[in-house]
This record gives structure tokens, C-alpha cells and sequence, in this order.
């Protein structure tokens, strides 16, 4: 068989070429390591049957993706479905199946984060003594993909706020209902992503080789994919509001439409009252009406006085501003800050700085 896409490297940080026969030869040593495979076809399907000897249920989820994010315990091995994004807010469904001597990552799509992964596994090996932790890894490094793609669609949802107020557009709304179905695919994998590993961390002998330190480890991946849930949740309410800011904006724009249709009729209503009357054949006004003084008087005086009168009063009423009754809506002035400093967004662990030297430790409650 010919080398596959992926990567094949031990917990010391060693890279090998991925081919059945590099696996082979690194298991019967007993040597750790972690299988990444890109793509699946019957290659790859042969190999995950005939030389892992993983179940058959297992194999048939690689094959058929669009699984739910799951855990299921076999007799030597265990099968995570994970999910992740990547940098064009792209879901990424990954299988695992890990055992206590290697792990073996399959996906369809590709996964940058995978390669960056692997290069820092050969600077900094896991080491052999914790293999669960070379999963603990390779799952971190699928959920932290989720904040950048999180950090761009607040900044998004931020300007389309801004430019609602200013002028919406059908273009707008578009982008709105785009990112309203982002959401919703990534809560579909977020939320029973959150409730497995909850499952992890309650049951430590889930996993071969879980240990109560590397468990703290996956607590941290639990509280992560929780601020996950969260802000997805908020962002869904955001974007409603969006929704519903654009569609009363564009309701009020039309209603400050029909009012200045109205007030010009207004003050043509008058105008043709008044050329109406003066225009009956009336024997008695005819006669009397004959001057130019009364003309100017009666005939242009009258019109231009209604008219005068109409636009002092619409005035008065703040009828005659450029956008209706109100004055037009201008964007906050707000501070934006920066993405180092949005602690609801980034990692805790490149998100907070370590403690200057003579600062006090923080006092404990009574």
C-alpha cells in the first residue's frame, strides 16, 4: 500500500511515514503514537479493520460521517466523535479511536490545526507515560479552533449593528440569516459535545489510561466547550435583535416615507379647496372679483397664507426633520477592544498574564 495524507508521529515526537507498514512496525515495538488520517476510502477502511482490528460499528461511523459528538466504549478501545472549526468557520467531524497504546485520528476534510499540532509534538513530546494525554491534545486543539471563528463573528455582528442603524439593506439581512445558520450547525455539535466530555470527567475509567491529573486536564476542555455553549447561545439572541432592529428600521423608514407623501397632500389639500371655490361661475362673485388688488388678495394671498400656515405647524410638530419625527440614528461612539483583551473570547491559558513580581496573591473570602 502507498503512503496516505495524514501524519504518523510517536509521543517522543518522532515523525514517520504513514503506511501500514511504519503502523506495523510500531506496534509490535509497543511503541505510542497518533495516526492522522486524512480522507477515507477503502485503503484506509482496510486498514482500520485488518490491522487495528477496531469493531465493526466503529469502522461503519468512519465511514458514513455526520455522526452526533459521541463516546462509545469498546472492549480494547474507545470511539470519540469530536467536532471543531477552522479558520473559515468551517466544522471539522473527527473520529478518535484511542486505545492505551496509540490513537488514530480519521476526518474527511482537511485540518490545519492538525499539521501545526504535529510540528509542536516534535518540539515538545508528549512523553510515554502519558498517552491520554496525547488525546487530551489533539481534542483541545479541535475545540480552541472554535474562539477565532466566535472572535470574528462578534466583531461581524458588531458592524452590522452599526450599519443597520445607518442604512439597512437586503444585503444585510442576508448576512444575518447566514449567520443565524452558523450558529444553529454550531450549537447542534457544541452542546452534545459539552454534555460527552461531562460524561469523561464524571467516569474517569471511560478512557484507558485517565489519570486524576490528566483529568483536571479534561475538566478545562469541559469548561471551554461550556463559554462555548454559552456565547453561542448569546450570540443567537444578538443576531435576533439584529433581525428585529433591521426590520423596524426599514418599518420606520416607510413610515417616515408615508408622512412626507401625506404632508405634501396636506398642503396641496387647501390649495385645491380654495381653486375649487373661487373657480364657481357665481354671478355675485364674478362681479365683485374683478380687480387686481382682489385677485392678488383673495386669489394668491389665501393659497400662499394656507401654505405658510400648514408649514409652520407640521414644523412646530418636528414633521419636516430629514427622517420623519425623529433625527436619523448614528452608531454608538463605543471603545472596541482588542481581541487580547475579550476575556469571554480567548483562552485562559493565552488570555490571562502571569502575575507581575511583588504583586499580593488575592485575599481568601472569610
Amino acid at each position: 500500500m502507498s503512503a496516505m495524507q495524514g501524519h504518523l508521529i510517536t509521543v517522543d515526537g518522532t515523525s514517520e511515514p504513514l503506511d501500514v507498514a511504519s503502523i506495523q512496525r510500531l506496534m509490535e515495538s509497543g511503541t505510542r503514537f497518533w495516526a492522522d488520517i486524512e480522507g477515507v476510502d477503502d485503503e484506509v477502511l482496510a486498514l482500520l479493520s485488518d490491522t487495528f482490528h477496531f469493531h465493526p460499528l466503529a469502522i461503519e461511523d468512519a465511514e458514513h460521517f455526520g455522526q452526533r459528538p459521541k463516546i462509545d466504549t469498546y472492549d480494547d478501545f474507545a470511539l470519540l466523535v469530536v467536532y471543531g472549526a477552522t479558520a473559515d468557520a468551517r466544522l471539522v467531524e473527527v473520529h478518535c479511536f484511542y486505545t492505551d497504546k496509540f490513537l488514530v485520528t480519521v476526518h474527511h476534510q482537511s485540518c490545519p490545526d492538525f499539521s501545526a499540532l504535529a510540528e509542536r509534538i516534535g518540539r515538545r513530546p508528549v512523553g510515554a507515560g502519558s498517552h491520554v494525554m496525547l488525546l487530551y491534545r489533539v481534542v483541545d486543539t479541535l475545540v480552541d479552533g472554535y474562539f477565532p471563528v466566535l472572535s470574528d463573528l462578534d466583531d461581524r455582528i458588531d458592524e452590522l449593528e452599526d450599519e443597520i442603524l445607518e442604512r439597512p439593506t437586503e444585503e444585510q439581512l442576508g448576512q444575518l440569516f447566514d449567520m443565524k445558520r452558523s450558529l444553529i450547525s454550531l450549537r447542534k455539535v457544541v452542546t452534545p459535545q459539552r454534555d460527552m466530555f461531562a460524561s469523561v470527567i464524571g467516569s474517569g475509567d471511560s478512557l484507558p489510561g485517565m489519570t486524576p491529573d490528566a483529568e483536571r486536564y479534561f475538566r478545562d476542555l469541559y469548561d471551554h466547550l461550556i463559554r462555548i455553549s454559552d456565547l453561542v447561545d448569546s450570540y443567537r439572541d444578538l443576531m435576533s435583535g439584529a433581525l428585529d432592529t433591521h426590520l423596524s428600521t426599514v418599518s420606520n423608514r416607510l413610515n417616515v416615507v408615508m408622512k412626507q407623501l401625506t404632508i405634501i397632500a396636506t398642503i396641496f389639500l387647501p390649495l385645491s379647496f380654495l381653486t375649487g371655490f373661487f373657480g364657481q361661475n357665481f354671478g355675485w362673485m364674478v362681479d365683485r372679483l374683478n380687480t387686481f388688488p382682489v385677485f392678488m388678495i383673495v386669489g394668491v394671498g389665501l393659497q400662499l397664507i394656507s401654505v405658510v400656515a400648514l408649514l409652520l405647524l407640521f414644523r412646530k410638530r418636528g414633521w419636516l426633520t430629514s427622517d420623519g419625527t425623529v433625527p436619523s440614528a448614528t452608531p454608538a461612539k463605543r471603545p472596541r477592544s482588542s481581541r487580547s483583551g475579550r476575556w469571554h473570547l480567548v483562552s485562559p491559558r493565552i488570555g490571562i498574564s502571569p502575575r507581575s513580581p511583588g504583586t499580593p496573591e488575592p485575599s481568601a473570602g472569610p
